[in-house]
């Protein structure tokens, strides 16, 4: 068995494969802070309410776009469960050619995502992730990265107008029963939900006309389903995309 991590500037999402079967996942809160101890004993938890021995841990490999938490996290997966883990960078073999300007400013949660999207859609593909910020990844068909867009998130947005606006309250980020809202809540839901499916949509077919005219798009991360529903150009949602690139990305490192 080996553990997955992906560290997120919201929540870390951790997930163990046996073989190529996900046979748990959990997503814990990101908190710079938390110590070495809290992290460990918290992951040991995890695996009790699956019934999972940390013996049974063959190997780690962790993606993070958090430089602040990967002290406490590899501190906790070297004594907690005795492996040192593998972190997955801009100069990890991956099998995608990057063709940033620089390389290393590639986020390794879009490269993760880049990898698991190839090999399981094949190219050219992009990919969608509704994170802390919404990321859009374009990869050709000769497996090469070509590069993206990076707009604020939806929740991100969300909390500005709030902060920023007196009179508009924290609202739920959902569907609303009709795009005219008839209310300040709806109309903030319709907002959120159908400005950013209109955003989706207007990018992606930007992106498309640049790669050539067709690829296909999957979706991922905590709202993907939500947004997808309500656009025309989201073929697949895969929630566990960045988890199944790390597995990826593991086998493909193993024997280095």
């Amino acid at each position: 068995m080996i553990l997955v991590i992906d560290v997120g500037n919201t929540n870390i999402s951790l997930g163990i494969y046996d073989g190529d079967t996900l046979v748990s996942s959990w997503r814990m809160v990101t908190i710079n802070d938390r110590t070495s101890d809290e992290t460990g004993l918290l992951i040991l938890q995890f695996f009790s309410s699956a019934g999972i021995s940390k013996e049974n841990i063959e190997d780690v490999i962790i993606s993070s776009v958090v430089p602040p938490v990967m002290y406490a996290l590899e501190l906790a997966i070297r004594k907690y469960i005795a492996k040192e883990p593998i972190i997955v960078t801009a100069e990890t073999k991956t099998g995608i050619k990057i063709l940033y300007d620089n390389p290393l400013e590639v986020g390794a949660d879009r490269i993760v995502n880049a990898v698991a999207a190839l090999a399981l859609y094949g190219g050219p593909v992009i990919i969608v992730d509704f994170g802390t910020a919404t990321t859009f990844c374009a990869v050709n068909e000769k497996g090469e990265y070509l590069g993206g867009v990076i707009c604020p998130g939806i929740k991100i947005s969300m909390d500005a107008l709030f902060a920023k606006a007196a009179k508009l309250p924290r609202v739920e980020i959902a569907r609303p029963q009709r795009i005219i809202g008839k209310n300040t809540v709806e109309s903030m839901q319709s907002g959120a939900v159908y400005g950013y499916a209109g955003q989706v949509d207007y990018i992606v077919g930007k992106m498309k006309a640049e790669m050539g005219g067709s690829a296909k798009v999957v979706a991922t991360g905590g709202l993907a389903r939500l947004i997808a529903s309500e656009t025309k150009c989201i073929d697949e949602i895969n929630k566990k995309l960045t988890l199944e690139g790390l597995k990826i990305i593991y086998y493909m490192n193993r024997n280095n």
